[in-house]
């Protein structure tokens, strides 16, 4: 049976991610969020100190295996130290959970490719200055949510790799929407090789960030999430060894894909908790605090009734989760349909409740003296992050 107390493993992380949380995050998170020009985010001190700081304590490896450098820690245990970075700064979290993709699926789809290994696993597991952060091209500007369309051979990434001499050259454009697109080190990037088979056709690359021909668009402007750097990322001629084609195209492409989304979901729905959770505390507070008609709104039956149910819609989700992640440790990547749904759960139910505290700090609730309103601005990014809920909907109903 499900056992709900944590090993000691777990107490030690979770505890080293509230103390960071507590007096490092929040106060940078806020700062961070409040800057107008985004691109300026990614050029201050203390984004890079903050990001520098999550590596040194070992965040964002921690999924990755002992044997390369990384923590060996079960998807459990990181998910619950992602919800105790997210309640204390969404966006720094959001941006720490994308930025292990490249070697964790190197690790994952070549782990005997000692090139890759040495060159972009190890070194990052070893980084302390957050500036080995990497990132994930897939979407496109006219392939998004039917990115997920296996079978319609019409729907294809229209970034394109031809190879040449022993090596691939990469053309196109990628959304708007990479995480971490601004300050990644290197990328993986979803390239059509084989135009007959759809996205199926599309073949897995390694490209560094830094190559010929590889150039970013402006970060973008957003309501919510604003430390997750996410930009369009251009690729003119750009080369890669031929070696660095981790995974090829063809009919595995969904078990790839879905593995992606299997983990992906968890990480986005942790967050949607550690939000939760902020909101929840800071209403629980102000509702003990601020009187009306005498006596504490605490005390008046409908403010007591939102934050009964917001008590609920954290524990809730949050066992979704554990579960969700559960299957994970059981058999990697775990369950498609668990993960989609407790992700949407959790995201929705962030939406909701984030909203709920505003209305219990009334016209405080909108001033941005107080947190309510980021929290809410944050969460509505999370219904959309890695697919859009309607979307992923279809296709965790579809494994029914």
């Amino acid at each position: 049976m499900v056992d709900f107390e944590m090993e000691e493993t777990q107490r030690q992380m979770v505890g080293a991610a509230r103390e960071f949380g507590r007096g490092v995050l929040q106060s940078a998170e806020v700062e961070l969020d409040r800057v107008a020009d985004p691109a300026e985010v990614y050029k201050s001190d203390l984004f890079w100190r903050v990001m520098g700081q999550a590596f040194e304590l070992g965040f964002p490896k921690m999924a990755l295996p002992e044997l390369v450098g990384g923590l060996g820690l079960d998807p459990q245990t990181t998910g619950m130290v992602w919800e105790e970075i997210g309640r204390w700064g969404a966006g720094f979290a959001a941006s720490l959970v994308s930025c292990s993709v490249v070697p964790q699926l190197i690790n994952f789809l070549a782990p005997n490719n000692r090139e890759l290994i040495d060159k972009y696993v190890i070194p990052f597991c070893e980084d302390a200055t957050g500036r080995r952060a990497t990132g994930w091209c897939s979407s496109e500007p006219e392939v998004g949510s039917d990115g997920k369309n296996y079978y319609d051979p019409e729907v294809r990434h229209h970034t394109a790799a031809v190879k040449k001499g022993g090596k691939w050259v990469i053309n196109g454009t990628k959304s708007d929407f990479i995480s971490n697109g601004s300050i990644a080190s290197v990328f993986v990037v979803f390239g059509c090789v084989n135009p007959s088979l759809g996205i199926r056709g599309s073949g897995t690359f390694v490209v560094p960030g830094d190559a010929p021909g590889l150039s970013r668009g402006k970060p973008l402007d957003k309501i919510g999430l604003r430390l997750l750097s996410q930009c369009a990322v251009f690729f003119d001629n750009v080369e890669t060894p031929e070696s660095w084609m981790i995974f090829p195209p063809g009919d595995m492409y969904p078990m790839l894909h879905h593995s992606i989304i299997t983990v992906g979901s968890l990480g986005v729905g942790y967050i949607a908790v550690g939000l939760m959770r902020a909101a929840y505390e800071a209403a629980l507070a102000h509702s003990k605090q601020r009187v009306q008609w005498g006596k504490p709104v605490f005390e008046h039956q409908l403010i007591a009734d939102k934050l009964l149910k917001m008590f609920t819609a954290i524990e809730t989700a949050r066992a979704f989760l554990w579960k969700a992640s559960w299957l994970g440790k059981k058999q990697f990547p775990g369950d498609l349909k668990t993960s989609i749904a407790a992700r949407i759960y959790a995201t929705d139910q962030a939406v909701k409740h984030t909203a709920e505290a505003i209305q219990i700090f009334g016209g405080y609730g909108i001033s941005k003296e107080y947190p309510v309103e980021k929290y809410l601005r944050d969460a509505k990014l999370l219904t959309i992050m890695d697919g859009t809920n309607e979307t992923l909907m279809f296709k965790a109903a579809a494994q029914l």
